[in-house]
Parts: structure tokens; C-alpha cells; sequence
């Protein structure tokens, strides 16, 4: 195997199979996924509904485990590690953006956004100030001591945003992050995103039925019965 291909790859992905059920009623959302996620990259996975892609990409982020095929993320088998490391290596390397926010109501948008560098231990006057910078980022400087309930629904996105990223995450995961924006915000934010995340040591994969934001990619790849049947480079191609 090529070691420099190896350092270029976020996520190597090796026949992935993955079904749900009992005997006999069993269901098989994954049939042996290939697929690379290069370093640099903001790679958009599409398809039609229960065609697989959550279910990816919950294996990828080390939600849920495998049934059989290899899944490498940062070069580190999650599959195989002790469940302690686990959640410490996800803490540290991996932002999830999800399609609902899943913002905490009864903590400030700056407290939300400090929650994962409070989870890696880090200082809470510390943490708070560099959630304060990344909501500043974002254009909710004067929002971040606003509950989730008195935010619109695309600063909440913001303040999910923020928080995928405080930690500096190398891989940055979003489900459907436009599908209830409407045009200008769903763009305002993938542009948000895209600049956020251009570092030749991370990545960024987006789940989405959205065809309105694909301009935003460097690759598409398209999924179809638990499997990845295309993969196409994207106009926002990285260099």
C-alpha cells in the first residue's frame, strides 16, 4: 500500500456491509461500500432516501459499527478500538453538523458551541472564549448568550457550525445541513463551511438530497441500494 496515498486519505472505506433486523426480516442498508475521502476535500454524498448514506457516514463518524468491510478514519481503525479511545479519538478529530442542530434549549448559543472542548477537558472560561470567537466567525457575536429558542433557524445552523468546529476537527460531517433553508441562507452557509473547512488536513462530507448547493463540491459521489455507483469530480474542484 502507498504511504503517501495513505497520508493524502481522511477516510478509506472497504467493502462495507451493514444490514438491520432479525433472521429473516433483515434489511441491508450497506451491500460493500468503496470508497476514499481525500484530505482537502469537500466531498457531497447523494442518493434517493434509504439508499444507505446515513448509514455511512454514522459508520465513518463511529456511531454505529460495521457488519463486515474496513473503515478507516485518520488512518485509525475504529472498529478495533477499545470504546474509551473511541470517544476520545471522535471528541477530538470529528465535527458532526446534523440535520436537526440538536442544540441543547436551556444553554446559551456560546455554551453549546463550548461543549466539545469542555467533554476534552478544556478549562470553561477557555472554552467560552474560543466559542465566543467562532460565533463571532459566524455573525452571532451579539447572539451568543441567546438561547436556541430565541434564534432563527439558520443562526441555530450557524451555532451548530460553530460548534463542529471549535474543536479544529480534521473531519467535519453535515447531514442535509440545507434542507430546510431556503436559497441565499442554504448558500450563505455552504459558502460558511467551505471556507471554514479549505485546509489541505481536513475533510468535509455532506449527506444531501439538495442539487442546489452541488456547485459547492470538490467531488460527488452518488449512492444507489447501499452502494457507491458514481463519483464524479464536483465545480468546486480543489486543486
Amino acid at each position: 500500500m502507498d504511504l503517501q496515498a495513505d497520508l493524502e486519505v481522511a477516510v478509506r472505506c472497504r467493502g462495507l456491509t451493514k444490514s438491520y433486523g432479525e433472521e429473516g426480516a433483515r434489511t441491508r442498508a450497506l451491500r460493500g461500500v468503496d470508497l476514499d475521502i481525500r484530505r482537502g476535500e469537500l466531498l457531497l454524498l447523494v442518493g434517493p432516501s434509504g439508499c444507505g448514506k446515513t448509514t455511512l457516514v454514522s459508520i465513518i463518524t463511529a456511531i454505529l459499527d460495521q457488519d463486515d468491510g474496513q473503515c478507516e478514519v485518520l488512518g485509525q481503525d475504529l472498529l478495533h478500538m477499545h470504546a474509551d479511545a473511541r470517544t476520545r479519538f471522535r471528541g477530538r478529530n470529528i465535527g458532526f453538523v446534523f440535520q436537526a442542530f440538536n442544540l441543547l434549549p436551556s444553554l446559551s448559543a456560546v455554551d453549546n458551541v463550548s461543549i466539545p472542548l469542555l467533554l476534552a477537558g478544556t478549562p470553561r472560561e477557555q472554552a467560552r472564549a474560543r466559542a465566543r470567537d467562532l460565533l463571532g466567525s459566524v455573525g452571532l457575536a451579539e447572539r451568543a448568550n441567546a438561547l436556541p429558542p430565541k434564534l432563527s433557524g439558520g443562526q441555530q445552523q450557524r451555532v451548530a457550525i460553530a460548534r463542529a468546529l471549535v474543536h479544529d476537527p480534521a473531519l467535519i460531517v453535515c447531514d442535509e445541513p440545507t434542507s430546510s433553508l431556503d436559497q441565499e441562507t442554504g448558500h450563505a452557509m455552504m459558502t460558511l463551511l467551505r471556507d471554514k473547512v479549505r485546509n489541505p488536513q481536513r475533510a468535509l462530507i455532506v449527506v444531501t438530497h439538495d442539487n442546489r448547493i452541488f456547485e459547492f463540491a470538490d467531488r460527488i459521489a452518488r449512492m444507489e441500494d447501499g452502494v457507491i455507483v458514481d463519483i464524479a469530480d464536483g465545480q468546486g474542484r480543489a486543486p
